[in-house]
This record gives C-alpha cells, sequence and structure tokens, in this order.
C-alpha cells in the first residue's frame, strides 16, 4: 500500500497539489482547506495518501496528517459517500468540528457543509457519532486533544471492539499519567506504555 508521498512542493492550486519525488511528480486532490498545511511551493513536504482505482483510471488522495486521512475512511464507510463526496466535506469543515457536530448531533452543522442535505446528515451522524478520532488540538470531547496525538492507540482499541469514545478517554488519562512521569519512557515504550494503562482500563470497566 502506498501510506504516503514526500518531496518537493512543485505546485499548489484550490484542491490539488503536486510533490516532486525522485524524478516522479505526483499529483495529490487533497481537501481545500488543507492546500496551505503542506506549506509552501518548494518545500518539503509529505503527504499521507489513499489510491481510488476505479474503471477508467486511478486518483491519488493526499491529507497532511494521518488522522484526516482516517476521517476520510470513515466518511467513505456511510452510504453514499464516495471519495469524491468525503473530499468535499473535509474541504467545508475540520475533522475536530466535524467529529464535535457528530457527537453534539449537531443537524444544523452538519447541513452547512457543501454537498450535505438533512438525509445525508442523519445518515453521517448515525454511522459516525463517535467514531471519529482527529488531530491534535481537537478539545470538543474531554481528552479528545491528548487522545489525538495518539490516534494510533484509539484506533487499535477500537479495532479490538471497544468503544472508541471511551478509549479516547482512556488514552487521554493514561497519557496524562506518563506526562506526570516524564522522563522515564520514550518513543516506542512510552507508546506501549499508554496502550497497556488504558487498555487496563478498558478492560476493568467492561
Amino acid at each position: 500500500m502506498l501510506n504516503s508521498v514526500s518531496g518537493r512542493l512543485s505546485e499548489k492550486r484550490a484542491d490539488t497539489i503536486c510533490i516532486e519525488t525522485g524524478g516522479v511528480e505526483w499529483e495529490l486532490a487533497v481537501p481545500a482547506r488543507s492546500v496551505d498545511d503542506f506549506g509552501r511551493v518548494g518545500d518539503e513536504a509529505r503527504a499521507f495518501t489513499w489510491l481510488h482505482h476505479y474503471e477508467d483510471g486511478m486518483r491519488l488522495y493526499g491529507f497532511p496528517s494521518e488522522s484526516d486521512r482516517s476521517v476520510f475512511k470513515e466518511l467513505m464507510k456511510v452510504e453514499g459517500i464516495g471519495p469524491k463526496q468525503a473530499l468535499r466535506i473535509l474541504s467545508g469543515i475540520k475533522p475536530e468540528a466535524l467529529g464535535a457536530a457528530l457527537d453534539d448531533e449537531d443537524l444544523a452543522a452538519l447541513q452547512k457543509i457543501p454537498g450535505v442535505g438533512p438525509k445525508l446528515a442523519q445518515k453521517m451522524m448515525l454511522s459516525l457519532k463517535g467514531k471519529l478520532v482527529s488531530g491534535a488540538g481537537a478539545e470538543t470531547k474531554a481528552g479528545r486533544g491528548a487522545a489525538g496525538a495518539w490516534s494510533d492507540i484509539v484506533r487499535a482499541l477500537a479495532d479490538m471492539g471497544f468503544d472508541r469514545s471511551l478509549a479516547e478517554k482512556a488514552v487521554a488519562a493514561a497519557a496524562a499519567e506518563a506526562a506526570a512521569k516524564a522522563g522515564t519512557a520514550a518513543g516506542s515504550e512510552l507508546e506501549r506504555d499508554i496502550f497497556r494503562a488504558a487498555l487496563l482500563e478498558l478492560s476493568a470497566g467492561a
């Protein structure tokens, strides 16, 4: 699987960027609101990717973070949303704001997103409430900011069958405890400690 493309940002358009790497220039469709997140033309850039292979060709989609890509993939699980529509939705709202609207059952906010009407807003809420993990800095729910920094752990716990919102809170608590013990672990060891602590908390409450 093509996980990401790194290289020189060679072009920026309204909803497209080009990254040149190893003599190859990759064209990626990106959320319009994220274009500037990749930096200035000429800068080194990295895009996390998703490849859409359809009957008449292929289209490469790019995102500034893994969490943005995860939200894009979750959106496509909703009936009636394909990659183009998912990209359009992320062009109209930030992932953390989308997660907040879904968790708060704010249909009015969802219907302000271009291309989202009442029926699609209802489908999105039914399918995605409590399931989105946004990037670091989201503060719409208790602990979401901390959990965003450890989205891979949250995703792993959710894949094990735990409720995603509860996993976010458990990871946030574990990360806060780890921060209080700063210097005792780092890198992969710290990640394992947070995973184990969150797993114990979730298992105890099961």
